[in-house]
């Protein structure tokens, strides 16, 4: 690997515990249309892919619901599940950490709640460029997101690094050839394996910086 100039970043299971939120979030939008909470292997699914996906997932029994859903989904504020996102305790000392040494991002399959959990966390000024689902033709685990932030910054693939937690994190790297970082989950294929943001900072990508 090149010098890193660029670390880019997961939202969900990596800057926030969001797992409760997502679970609350979904279970909505079925409760009102009258159907069961989720199972657990649809509470893993909505957790790592995006919300077009997610709400396809979960309603595929009922499929004459899924423009129901996404009716009522368009509606519904994402604002009162933020009680139940929980911040890494160690994300704000991590991103003073890479500031201003290097450039910071985020590629996301979040959609329209990006902005206002940065906004609402006070996350907003550490990103130079923020890329969801809505923002790209092709979500994660294609490689869109990844060129346009790559460009954004006039950086290599082999001088960035992206933090994730999911099969789709590694698949989403491995189609530009991009080194990862994988974040509490240790069974996960990945150049390093970390259970916190400051152990990231002792790996030799940073050491001596």
């Amino acid at each position: 690997m090149s010098e890193l100039k660029l670390v880019i970043f997961d939202c969900d299971g990596v800057m926030f515990d969001s797992k409760n939120a997502n679970k609350m979030y979904y279970n909505t939008i079925l409760s009102a249309l009258g159907h069961p909470p989720m199972t657990d292997e649809e509470i893993e699914y909505v957790h790592i892919h995006n919300v077009m996906d997610s709400v396809r997932h979960i309603l595929r029994h009922y499929p004459a619901d899924i423009d129901k859903a996404e009716r009522y989904r368009a509606d519904l504020d994402y604002q009162p599940f933020l009680q139940y996102m929980n911040m890494e305790p160690d994300l704000i000392e991590f991103l003073n950490f890479l500031t201003p040494r290097y450039e910071k991002a985020i590629s996301t399959n979040r959609t329209t709640t990006m902005r206002a959990i940065l906004d609402i966390f006070g996350l907003a000024p550490y990103f130079g460029k923020v890329v969801t689902a809505f923002d790209v033709e092709r979500p994660k685990p294609y490689p869109d997101a990844l060129h346009a932030i790559l460009n954004h910054f006039s950086v290599r693939v082999d001088e960035a690094i992206y933090i994730g937690d999911s099969i789709i994190d590694r698949q989403h790297t491995g189609s530009v050839g991009m080194e990862m970082i994988a974040f509490k989950n240790p069974g996960l294929e990945a150049e390093y394996h970390v259970q916190s943001f400051m152990e990231i900072a002792r790996l030799p990508l940073f050491r001596g910086n």
